[in-house]
């Protein structure tokens, strides 16, 4: 596919951001480092409701499960992911956002495992396999939302700018 050419603006000056190709692979990058994260939220979402099953049941275990992968899943986020972006909150308010702006990925994910729960044993018995599905279910919104509402850019900052840690 040929990368478009946008013409320049009135002042003579190039269009902001990238166009064409460099605009697709600037936005398909971040979004399979976003799913890499979270194939590895998965893996803490499901050590985390084997793990505390047999203390709080099935039911509390899957609730907590999503709190405890979504903080490890912010962090990798915040330091991969995002590396280059220069963060517009500080550090608590910006994983405060990333749980509120997520919450919309959170009602279908869990909405996802639960009815998989009610309606199939099998993931009552195997709950990885509502997990799975659940976290498929959540995945475009919650990029979508962390990319624009959580990681964002100060207004001070030009973008790509990012700042450590």
């Amino acid at each position: 596919m040929p990368a478009t050419i946008d013409p320049p603006s009135e002042t003579g000056a190039p269009p902001p951001g990238p166009t064409g190709t460099a605009a697709w692979r600037a936005r398909l990058v971040p979004f399979v480092k976003f799913g890499m994260v979270g194939t590895l939220g998965l893996g803490w979402d499901t050590a985390s409701v084997y793990g505390l099953r047999p203390l709080i049941g099935l039911t509390g275990a899957t609730i907590a499960a999503y709190f405890i992968a979504a903080t490890f899943n912010w962090l990798l986020n915040r330091h991969w992911t995002f590396r280059h972006v220069a963060h517009a909150d500080p550090v608590l308010v910006q994983w405060a956002r990333f749980l509120l702006a997520n919450a919309l990925g959170f009602v279908l994910n869990r909405g996802m495992v639960f009815t998989l729960f009610m309606t199939m044993p099998i993931c009552r018995t195997i709950p990885a396999l509502a997990l799975a599905a659940g976290s498929l279910a959540g995945l475009f919104a919650n990029f979508n939302l962390s990319r624009r509402v959580v990681f964002r850019h100060r207004p001070d900052a030009p973008a790509g700018q990012g700042q450590p840690g």
